[in-house]
């Protein structure tokens, strides 16, 4: 005899939808925002797909990833609201501080990552590097530090130089200009002169390289920003095209037929790989430290030194990571 517990709970059963019966967990839902384009961030987002991967975690299956790009439009607030409003599990805020700042002013509660080239503590994301505190941590590139570093080392290799050419993103963006600043501050310790050289969209490159040629800048250094990476076959062919020795702020440059490059050995994938897995896991944000890049890369493109008829002094050549010949 069926007892009245067990009608009940057949009854139950039986009116349940189809759809409710087959309905599948919800994924946890990773937040991005950027205040760039897809288009420019195509490699940044294969970097990030990457870490995730590595830490074994796919978009589509046992996770999903929401992305905001504010295509350099002023709505970073307007889609840190919608991630909040979504109640991601985390956002991740790449590309400027404005994103950071905005997913900061959006949610006190959720946690959120950033990646960049900026200090956190001068902008109040968080208390301090070992301590965030807060719902937010991150990775900083530590840029400012190391842009005065790229200039020493193409001075290093071309020490008859005195103009540089330096191309950069839209000086409109806060950290930008503090990159330009420190570049212009190492170069006056140096004695070199600098010509900064503002690119905003991929139109801008050949007019630049035009100015350099100008003004008779004799070497380049190529500053970290999307537009530059992802058009980077076309400043690599234009720096050959006018014979411009330069210098790069990603190791991709140098191994596809760049000059050099130096550049810290960390990135958006590291934050896919390290933090969001762990945050996704129950981590909280105050209790992972702020990272920093602990080794920075130096790589000479032999074959292109050879071509542009620079000879590498041994003393670079002994300081670098990687020599490709």
């Amino acid at each position: 005899m069926i007892g009245r517990r067990q009608l009940i709970a057949g009854l139950g059963a039986v009116a349940l939808p189809r759809a409710a019966m087959t309905q599948q967990p919800t994924l946890p839902v990773i937040g991005f925002l950027s205040p760039f384009s897809a288009e420019v961030s195509r490699a940044m987002v294969a970097e990030f797909y990457r870490g995730l991967k590595e830490a074994g975690y796919v978009d589509g299956q046992n996770v999903a990833i929401e992305f905001r790009w504010g295509n350099f439009q002023p709505v970073l607030p307007r889609l840190a609201a919608d991630l909040a409003e979504r109640r991601v599990n985390v956002i991740v805020a790449y590309g400027s501080v404005r994103a950071v700042l905005a997913a900061k002013f959006a949610t006190s509660t959720i946690p959120i990552v950033f990646a960049g080239g900026y200090d956190p503590i001068k902008y109040g994301l968080v208390g301090s590097l070992n301590r965030p505190g807060g719902n937010i941590t991150g990775l900083t590139f530590l840029s400012n530090e190391i842009a005065g570093k790229r200039l020493d080392l193409l001075s290093k290799l071309v020490p008859q130089v005195t103009t540089y050419g330096y191309l950069v993103g839209d000086q409109g963006a806060e950290t930008e200009q503090e990159l330009t600043n420190a570049l212009l501050s190492a170069a006056r310790a140096l004695g070199r002169q600098v010509i900064v050289l503002e690119c905003r969209n991929v139109n801008d490159f050949e007019p630049a390289f035009a100015t350099l040629v100008q003004r008779q800048a004799g070497a380049l250094v190529v500053g970290s920003f999307p537009l530059a990476f992802n058009h980077r076959a076309k400043i690599l062919a234009l720096a050959t095209r006018h014979e411009i020795p330069a210098i790069y702020a990603q190791g991709h440059y140098a191994y596809e037929g760049g000059l050099m490059s130096y550049s810290g050995v960390a990135g958006v994938r590291q934050v896919a790989f390290y933090y969001v897995p762990q945050i996704l896991k129950g981590a909280k944000p105050a209790d992972l430290p702020v990272q920093q890049p602990t080794k920075f890369e130096l790589v000479i493109n032999l074959k292109t030194a050879k071509a542009l008829g620079l000879t590498v002094p041994e003393t670079l050549l002994a300081t670098a990571d990687k020599v490709i010949e």
